[in-house]
């Protein structure tokens, strides 16, 4: 049994893939914390808690944390996922509530209590970050964190240079890149694109499987999909955060990984978030040493995932959702 620490500013897509790790029969999910971001703090808490309730696993427990990010101003993104982040269906308020712990604490608790677990990270890194400033050696104990941010080597999805997870509290970014975890594994958005989209098929086979969470599934992500239509002119539901736990939860899901010198922009407007992906490893090339010199002999801190298998990642969704 695998060890899974999540945290997430859940909305229509963080939903689905709590419902992926919340429902594999290898995972314990120690704990959900979550933090500001796609949608304010306290309907991203609840939305997590409703979440695991759908699921039958209202004993997991959740934790409220970070309602802005280090030095920012939060921007939410409810014109995507609606303004209660799941498509605006008006579910009925989740039962439980969040424990009394704050996130950050939380995470250093459970990381020491479960060394060699898996971080898997959905929204703004403002938690983590958090909770690697008081108890820098938690980093260690962490045996993967798989970030669902990042626009390596491509467009974003906020902004031309970031995507949104990033792109919001990017300091909080840095720290978690530089943080010293023995791996972590960046999962960008542009992996849920193109055929990776759920399309017309794939959305009437979830329907088919008729189950309360494969309805769930779909309908919490009807304001996505027009969103979706809107930003990227694509018809489908792209699931930037499923993909992520797919390959959190089935690490051959992604078929084309390296691992390269990986930097946050904090500093430009033009480029705020900006994932700066060193694929080329012009870092460690002696003749850029005058250029690079800053970061010449620092260690390759994060394995990007470049592609996936659409038909494996799509199997992982449905297994859970049936």
């Amino acid at each position: 049994m695998r060890t899974f620490l999540i945290d997430t500013d859940t909305a229509s897509d963080d939903a689905v893939a709590l419902i992926m790790a919340l429902r594999h029969p290898e995972v314990r999910v120690a704990g959900i914390t979550v933090v500001a971001g796609n949608v304010p703090l306290e309907q991203a808490t609840r939305n997590a808690i409703y979440t695991a309730e759908l699921c039958g696993r209202g004993d997991v427990p959740v934790y409220s944390g970070a309602s802005k990010p280090l030095t920012r101003e939060c921007e939410h993104a409810t014109w995507f996922h609606g303004e209660d982040g799941l498509g605006n269906q008006n579910y009925p308020p989740p039962r439980g509530r969040c424990r009394d712990t704050p996130a950050a604490e939380a995470v250093v608790r459970i990381v020491h209590e479960n060394p060699g677990l898996t971080l898997v990270t959905l929204g703004p890194l403002t938690n983590v970050a958090i909770a690697l400033q008081r108890d820098p050696k938690i980093a260690r104990k962490i045996a993967r964190c798989v970030v669902m941010g990042g626009a390596p080597c491509c467009e974003g999805n906020v902004t031309p240079a970031a995507e949104y997870n990033i792109w919001v509290d990017p300091e909080a970014a840095r720290a978690v890149f530089h943080s010293g975890m023995p791996v972590i594994e960046m999962v960008g958005w542009q992996l849920c694109r193109g055929d990776a989209n759920l399309r017309e098929a794939d959305i009437a086979a979830v329907r088919a499987l008729d189950t309360p969470l494969a309805h769930f599934a779909i309908d919490c992500n009807a304001v996505a999909m027009e969103a979706n239509r809107a930003q990227s002119g694509e018809i489908g539901i792209a699931l930037p955060d499923p993909v992520a736990m797919a390959v959190a939860l089935d690490p051959s899901v992604c078929t084309k990984r390296s691992t390269h010198h990986v930097d946050i922009e904090t500093q430009s407007d033009l480029t705020r978030g900006m994932t700066v992906v060193d694929r080329l490893d012009v870092v460690d090339d002696p003749r850029n040493r005058g250029v690079w010199s800053s970061f010449a002999g620092r260690p390759k801190n994060v394995s990007v995932c470049w592609e996936i298998d659409i038909p494996s990642w799509k199997r992982t969704l449905f297994s859970a959702l049936a």
